[in-house]
């Protein structure tokens, strides 16, 4: 048993602007045994005043109507708000009105005859602008579902970079609160270099969330927002020495910011435990400076230098750790000579 007639879609609305009234039937009859609604008009104003009033899927427009043509209104019609494909229809043979008629906004046009062979030219053209329409529509749609899953996907790793931002600056606090009960020492010097570990990687997390732009960092904002904690974290009345930051700013993905700041840590870390003297205030400097298609960084300081002969003080985690940072944005660790003190120098691809 039947539960009823089904919905069915609904047909598909033309309106003809047209000043025959035979070919106006003729048309509309044509039309409707195709499926379509049709509604059929005699002047410019007149179809104006329906397209205002009324939504259409198609206009099909005639070139001659009464003292003025299709071109005149056509326009006016691809100038109103979501307007309709507009098929123009003419008995001109003369192309220049074909191509003018293309040039004002319609999609198509078909040519009139006496034995009104036209008709199915003007079914097809009909169909085939609702499918453009339809693709059209598709096409927009899509588009606007991928820039809604994008911003979702932005705002979800904004949260996430927003979270383990807090989280990394929690354990870098209990880690701060455990260094400051133990003795000055060695235990004490590792519970702060990993403090300052957490630290660069905790202010890449904070720059996502506060950026704009959670795919990369500006690595100017970083590096100096990097160096203000580092030099609270690490300056003490026996290592009282200041962090200079000189940077470009350059954007750069994520994880290549994570490695270069966690570069940065170590020496910044290794520099102010052995370049100067106990008790004797010194500069640490860092730059980042573009070179056409490389990027460059430096760490130095007017310490007492580092002799190539004489082996790394510590445990020699620092230098694994900045090895292979290095590695991962596909540059090496080199020592450059200078007068007085230190300069470590690395190379990488922007």
């Amino acid at each position: 048993m039947s539960d009823g007639p089904r919905d069915q879609p609904a047909r598909k609305r033309v309106l003809l602007i047209e000043d025959d009234e035979g070919l106006r039937r003729l048309v509309s009859r044509d039309l409707g045994r195709a499926g379509y609604d049709t509604m059929a008009v005699e002047t410019c104003a007149e179809g104006l005043e329906a397209l205002s009033r009324e939504r259409f899927d198609v206009v099909a427009l005639d070139h001659f109507l009464r003292g003025e043509t299709g071109l005149d209104i056509l326009p006016a019609i691809r100038a109103l708000p979501n307007a309709p494909p507009v098929i123009y229809v003419t008995g001109s043979e003369d192309g220049r009105v074909a191509i003018a008629a293309l040039k004002a906004g319609a999609m198509d046009y078909v040519i009139k005859d006496v034995a009104g062979e036209f008709l199915a030219l003007l079914r097809a053209a009909v169909a085939h602008a609702l499918d453009q329409a339809e693709m059209r529509r598709l096409k927009e749609a899509a588009e606007r579902a991928v820039v809604e899953a994008r911003d979702r996907a932005e705002t979800l790793l904004r949260e996430v970079n927003h979270r383990v931002g807090n989280s990394l600056q929690l354990v870098s606090a209990f880690m701060h609160l455990q260094s400051s009960s133990l003795p000055d020492g060695p235990a004490r010097d590792m519970m702060r270099e990993t403090e300052a570990r957490i630290l660069a990687i905790a202010q890449v997390h904070r720059r996502l969330y506060t950026s704009a732009d959670v795919r990369s960092v500006d690595m100017d904002e970083y590096l100096s927002g990097l160096a203000e904690e580092l030099e609270s974290s690490l300056r003490t009345a026996e290592r009282p020495h200041r962090i200079a930051i000189s940077a470009e700013s350059v954007q750069m993905a994520t994880d290549r910011a994570v490695s270069l700041g966690v570069i940065v840590t170590e020496l910044v870390t290794n520099a102010f435990k052995y370049a100067y003297p106990q008790g004797v205030e010194g500069e640490v400097r860092v730059r980042l400076a573009r070179d056409g298609s490389t990027l460059a960084l430096s760490v130095e300081d007017d310490g007492v230098g580092m002799p190539e002969d004489v082996a790394p003080q510590g445990t020699g985690l620092g230098q694994k750790i900045v090895g292979a940072m290095a590695a991962s944005i596909q540059s090496r660790i080199e020592r450059e000579a200078t007068a007085q003190g230190t300069r470590i120098v690395l190379a990488f691809p922007a």
